[in-house]
């Protein structure tokens, strides 16, 4: 556990819980006052009581609105003619050109390469002039700060920025305003604007609350410091609305003084997670989005018997990746099975074991048939079939129904 600041934890930082404060007045009309629920399945899923912050119902599917809105508010009236530029994963870059395109500011978004083709239309569709640069949020850094300064543009930072940072802490604010009997905070860090902004908020409000950050161990970088350690950062992750490679000058700090401890998670329990969500709360988020939920998943010792509040931070997910995930958890969860069938090479072989296969209720996705590339024996051939089940014991069930038929059947190791 992390040591404990002095008891005066908000003294001296920026934003104040004031700033907060103002900043919720700046923006409401204007961002949504998103939902805050109890969910009742993934408590008992976490035996913990935890409650969704439904942050991915935003107009642009993302908290990242919040910091932009209330940064651009306090443009003068030179800044807001020239324009501003910003550098972005997605979210903030969406952010930033829904808000300035209605106020009438013009906005340069620099984006990776890479970013999610649907952040980056959704971004251009809101009037914003995007150039893409670079492999990471980093690269793409490099390049937004050369045309701030080519361009006499007014710099919008996703997280390094007081005013920013208080836009995300409206969601604190509302969360504590909520359920003010929260004992836990769990929430996704990428550069750590959001856990800044929430943190001050939170902690004026009870100064006890456990504040626990996450982050996908692909992108360990305010983990690594905030425990003391050096790590490296891969190249791509899931959550790439969280892949920062180095903690913010600003939010260092605020995240080492209020934040309790940062936890670590794989990209396959944010996988899980959103296969949970969407199964459970009926709500599509992205890697980013899940990430505090893989948290109660990854660390269940951490969070049980506790209320914990999770913000759902955004949903901007490509559709086809989203497909991809589906899929997967399907497979672990063992609803998707593909198994190899041992029959003899003749005919009306395959059509039994596909009926034996239908009896025991079983339906068949696809179904393979091998000859030649086998090492079985003369006058056999091996079946692939991916198959929709119940379940693990459902798949053994099938199993046991093709060997008593005398079609010796196994299961693909996941």
């Amino acid at each position: 556990m992390h040591q404990q600041p002095p008891a005066d934890r908000l003294s001296g930082l920026r934003p104040t819980p004031d700033e907060i404060a103002r900043a919720a007045q700046r923006i409401a009309g204007h961002v949504e006052v998103s939902p805050f629920l109890h969910s009742r399945t993934l408590s008992q899923i976490a035996q913990a009581e935890v409650f969704l912050k439904f942050e991915n119902l935003q107009f642009t599917s993302s908290f990242k609105e919040r910091g932009a809105l209330n940064r651009l508010s306090t443009l003068s009236a030179q800044e807001r003619s020239r324009g501003v530029i910003a550098v972005s994963a997605g979210n903030h870059a969406q952010g930033v050109a829904f808000h300035a395109h209605r106020l009438g500011i013009p906005a340069v978004i620099v984006m990776p390469r890479f970013s999610p083709a649907v952040k980056i239309e959704r971004t251009r569709g809101f009037g914003a002039e995007v150039i893409l640069a670079g492999d990471t949020f980093d690269d793409a850094g490099i390049e937004a700060e050369r045309l701030a300064q080519v361009r006499g543009l007014t710099m919008v930072h996703p997280y390094d920025d007081a005013d920013v940072i208080a836009g995300q802490g409206t969601v604190g604010a509302e969360m504590m305003a909520a359920r003010p009997d929260l004992q836990c905070l769990c929430i996704a860090v990428g550069g750590g604007g959001l856990i800044s902004g929430v943190a001050i908020a939170a902690r004026a409000a009870r100064p006890d609350i456990e504040i626990i950050g996450v982050q996908t161990d692909r992108f360990p970088a305010m983990y690594a410091s905030f425990k003391g350690l050096t790590m490296p950062s891969a190249n791509a992750t899931l959550a790439e609305g969280i892949a920062v490679k180095s903690p913010g000058a600003l939010t260092g700090p605020i995240v080492r003084r209020l934040v309790d401890d940062m936890v670590l998670v794989t990209e396959g329990d944010i996988e899980h997670a959103i296969v949970l969500l969407l199964e459970i709360e009926k709500t599509v988020v992205e890697g980013a989005g899940a990430t505090g939920l893989a948290a109660l998943l990854r660390h269940p010792e951490r969070f049980r018997g506790r209320r914990v509040g999770l913000i759902l931070c955004g949903g901007n997910i490509e559709p086809m990746m989203l497909a991809d995930i589906i899929e997967r958890g399907m497979v672990r969860a063992g609803r998707l099975a593909r198994i190899r069938v041992t029959i003899r090479d003749i005919p009306g072989e395959l059509a039994r074991a596909a009926t034996i296969v239908g009896q025991v209720g079983a339906n068949i996705e696809e179904v393979g048939h091998q000859r030649a590339f086998t090492t079985l024996p003369a006058m056999n051939a091996e079946l692939e079939m991916v198959l929709q089940t119940r379940g693990p014991e459902h798949i053994e069930q099938v199993l046991a129904a093709l060997g008593a038929a005398g079609l010796p059947a196994q299961l693909y190791a996941r």
